[in-house]
């Protein structure tokens, strides 16, 4: 089970001051809190792409390959790759890279994206955010696994006799999480290639997630990649947390009734009845968290927004003080003692190219066995 923490990066007011950071302060908060999260001992740093006020991070890989420089376990990832307005050969180069510098520390998450402006600011139409996305996914597939592209499609100019550069890392692509809200397309999707499925899981009721989750796994099965139960799936999650549960309601209560995001709407109370939010003590974060098996069932990767609404750094940072030493290692041991031994870990670059070469000495194919189970997909 990988656990870590996925940023907006939003440059949102304080509400409890007044006080606004500046974007660089914003950018430079984030960056800290990815190391952050390898000190304490989580596995996975993500951050959004958004190419908008009052969001800052335009270039996910140009932050990644900083905090790659400064960290050496910690998996860098993104919360959003925007794969309906960005090029697939600008994807394709770009990654690659960063796996070279990360030492293939490197995995990524499609998304359209929730910024219906940003269509057209890429010359592209929101009323094609679907076919995009299939498209563009499509020839990024070809772009890593083919030394040499001809491609023809709707969306952009033909390739002919295309390399993209640099190749990646040992001939892995990185792995490829398809992340979603509320498009049982993209549940599709990302069952019909084998990949990751991720349920934002963080705006609606549990009841949503169950059922999306369970269309990837059914469908993940129907093409052959595995039994259901060996799909590969992650869930995002929010959690406020103060050792006594009403000081971390009263502390959280401004940020939450003044977000951009759900401010001026449901009650504090009502909103984290309804949906996985979870405000409170670390042991009731454990215990919503060791919850979400129930309708999702055994799942790799948990991701917690720690970091919006205009939270001060210094509060962020204790935050993953608590999630690092109270809260994850208990749910490692948790859910590790559930999980059965036929479904896999969380993939890595390691468990990739070690399928990889598996599928090269029996000419067969890596595919239904990208993640590895147990502890040989660590290595």
């Amino acid at each position: 089970m990988q656990f870590g923490v996925f940023t907006v990066g939003d440059v949102t007011v304080d509400p409890t001051n007044g006080r606004e950071p500046t974007e660089g302060e914003r950018i430079k908060a984030m960056v800290t809190i990815a190391l952050k999260a390898e000190e304490v001992g989580l596995d996975v740093f993500a951050t959004g792409e958004h190419h908008n006020p009052p969001f800052v991070p335009s270039s996910p890989t140009t932050m990644l390959g900083w905090i790659a420089a400064r960290t050496e376990r910690l998996l860098l990832s993104t919360a959003t790759t925007l794969i309906t307005t960005n090029d697939p050969v600008k994807i394709a180069e770009d990654y690659a890279m960063l796996q070279h510098l990360a030492d293939g520390r490197v995995d990524l998450m499609m998304g359209r994206g929730n910024t219906g402006p940003v269509y057209p600011w890429f010359g592209q139409d929101i009323r094609n955010g679907i076919p995009l996305a299939i498209e563009n996914y499509d020839l990024l597939r070809r772009l890593w696994r083919e030394d040499v592209v001809d491609w023809k499609g709707r969306f952009r100019t033909p390739l002919q006799s295309f390399t993209s550069t640099p190749r990646p890392l040992d001939g892995v692509p990185p792995f490829v999480w398809h992340g979603s809200i509320r498009s049982p397309e993209i549940a599709e999707q990302a069952a019909y290639y084998g990949d990751g499925f991720f349920a934002n899981h963080i705006f609606w009721p549990a009841e949503h997630t169950r059922r999306m989750v369970g269309l990837y796994r059914q469908r993940f099965e129907h093409y052959g990649h595995g039994s259901a139960d060996q799909a590969i799936v992650g869930l995002g999650g929010q959690v406020f947390m103060r050792k006594n549960s009403q000081d971390a309601v009263r502390e959280f209560r401004p940020y939450f009734d003044n977000a951009p995001v759900y401010g001026h709407g449901p009650s504090l109370e009502e909103f984290t009845a309804q949906t996985p939010l979870t405000v409170g003590s670390p042991q009731q974060v454990i215990d919503r968290t060791l919850g979400f098996r129930d309708y999702v069932g055994d799942y790799q990767r948990q991701l917690f927004l720690l970091d919006h609404a205009g939270l001060p750094l210094k509060t962020v940072l204790e935050q993953l003080d608590i999630l690092g030493e109270e809260v994850v290692p208990v749910l490692r041991k948790e859910f590790d003692s559930l999980r059965p031994a036929h479904v896999p870990v969380a993939p890595t670059h390691a468990s990739l190219r070690a399928a990889a070469e598996r599928a090269a000495q029996t000419g067969g194919t890596p595919a239904g066995d990208l993640a590895g189970t147990g502890a040989e997909a660590d290595r």
